[in-house]
Order: structure tokens, then C-alpha cells, then sequence
């Protein structure tokens, strides 16, 4: 993949590594970034090989959202600009949302609009201290997409999205950590140790196992207890008669360390 090419994507023991990558412009969403994130979202949700997905940005931002840029430049065309451009990030955020593996969002820098949504989608979110995020759609005359209105209210509650939303708050990666938006905050320079360490605990774990987690966690907010209890059950025997299930109760019964890379 050329290292000019909006999104980068490396693997490398098990890790994808997406990057978006327009520092320039602080990695704001045009069209060939969208095309590029769902295409890069379909491979990691199809490669059986990757047990993890991180999700960074290049240079002092994470994502500035929509290139606003463009918009401008569209004229008569930019509601389907729109419709074109949330078609692409709304496919990659739903395939990201539904693959069976777990995503650990790296916020290196600001967060804005789409932006915004993209950094909190992961499983864990960890933001540099000197991070921030807007949420910026009514302080251009728009209305949120990239599934800001559907997360962000399960993260903090609605009174808070309200207010984070509808006055265009910037919320501190403090705050972020503080009202649950993030996992945590840390100091940028530990940033990259900190989520590499996650990243790397995340894919020596039992992928399978965290995979059904995730879903479960996601289902959770949609279905009536009874529905969930049996989801439960279904996922719990699943995961029992799977080789991480064995394995991981033989290394507890033989009090070692599980190895489910091998599984």
C-alpha cells in the first residue's frame, strides 16, 4: 500500500493497524478516505488472521470529519456528496461494529463530526491527554451522522449527548475518560506503549470468545432480558465446545497460561 494512499492499513502478528491518512489535512473524510476506510474494513472483518483492529490517525489530529473542503466545491451536488460519503463510512462502521474481533481506537489528537464517532467506536478508546472532541454538526448547519445519535447516548447517557451535541461542546479527554465517551486518558508520550499493550493483550486473548462478547455487549441495549439470557446461553455452550473453551479451561485446571493463538 503506498504511504500516500489516504488509509493505510498494516498487519503484523495477528494486529491490524488502519491509519487514516491525510495529516495535511487533518485526516478530514473525502470521498476517496471513505472508499478507502470501507474497503479497509471489509478486509479486517474478512481476514481470519487478524485477531485485533487498531484505529489511529496521522499527525496532530485523529479526524477533523467531513472535508469541509469539498463540500463547499460540490455546489448543487453536496446533499449527494452527503449520501455518497455516508453511505461509504456508515458501511465501514457497521462492518468494524459486527466483525468478530475486538478494535481499540488510538485518539492521537483532535476528534471532530465523523471524526468523532469513529474514535469512540472502539471496544477500548484511549486518547492522548492534549486530545479533544466536537461533535460539530450543528455549528455548521448539519445534523450528525457516522452513528453519533445511537452511541453516543449509550456512552454518557442522553442528557449529556444533548449537551454535547446540541451546543457543540468540546469535550477534554479528561472529561472524555471522566463521563465514559473513552476507556481513559494518558499522557501523549505513553499513548503508543499504553495501546500497544492493549492491542497486544487483546489478540493473545481468546479472539472467538471476545468476538461473541462484543455482540452480546451490543445486543444487550436492544433486547428484553429473556432474549438476552438465551443469547447467553447459546454463546457461552458455543464458545464451550470451541477449541478456546477447552483450552482455556485445561491451562486453568493444569494452573498455567492459556495459549489461544494456537487454537
Amino acid at each position: 500500500m503506498s504511504e500516500d494512499a489516504p488509509i493505510l492499513l498494516a498487519r503484523e502478528n495477528g494486529i491490524a493497524r488502519i491509519t487514516l491518512n491525510r495529516p495535511q489535512a487533518g485526516n478530514a473524510i473525502d470521498l476517496p478516505l471513505a472508499r478507502a476506510l470501507w474497503d479497509a474494513a471489509n478486509e479486517v472483518d474478512e481476514d481470519n488472521s487478524i485477531r485485533v483492529v487498531t484505529l489511529t490517525g496521522a499527525g496532530k489530529l485523529f479526524c477533523g470529519g467531513g472535508d469541509v473542503g469539498a463540500f463547499a466545491n460540490a455546489g448543487e451536488r453536496f446533499s449527494t456528496l452527503l449520501k455518497e460519503l455516508t453511505g461509504y463510512v456508515h458501511s465501514a462502521i457497521a462492518r468494524f461494529a459486527r466483525m468478530n474481533k475486538p478494535m481499540v481506537t488510538i485518539i492521537n489528537g483532535p476528534a471532530a463530526g465523523a471524526g468523532f464517532n469513529l474514535s469512540l467506536m472502539g471496544d477500548i478508546a484511549i486518547a492522548a491527554q492534549s486530545a479533544h472532541f466536537t461533535t460539530a454538526y450543528t455549528g455548521i448547519g448539519l445534523t450528525p451522522d457516522g452513528g453519533a445519535t445511537w452511541l453516543l447516548p449509550r456512552l454518557v447517557g442522553l442528557r449529556r449527548a444533548q449537551e454535547i451535541i446540541l451546543l457543540n461542546k468540546r469535550v477534554s479527554a479528561t472529561e472524555a475518560a471522566e463521563i465514559g465517551m473513552i476507556t481513559k486518558a494518558v499522557p501523549d508520550e505513553t499513548l503508543a506503549e499504553e495501546a500497544e499493550a492493549i492491542a497486544v493483550k487483546l489478540a493473545n486473548g481468546a479472539t472467538r470468545a471476545l468476538g461473541r462478547t462484543r455482540n452480546l455487549l451490543n445486543a444487550g441495549f436492544e433486547t428484553a432480558l429473556e432474549t438476552q439470557l438465551e443469547l447467553e446461553a447459546r454463546s457461552i455452550a458455543a464458545s464451550g465446545r470451541g477449541p478456546e473453551g477447552r483450552e482455556g479451561v485445561a491451562a486453568f485446571l493444569a494452573k498455567r497460561k492459556p495459549n489461544f493463538r494456537a487454537q
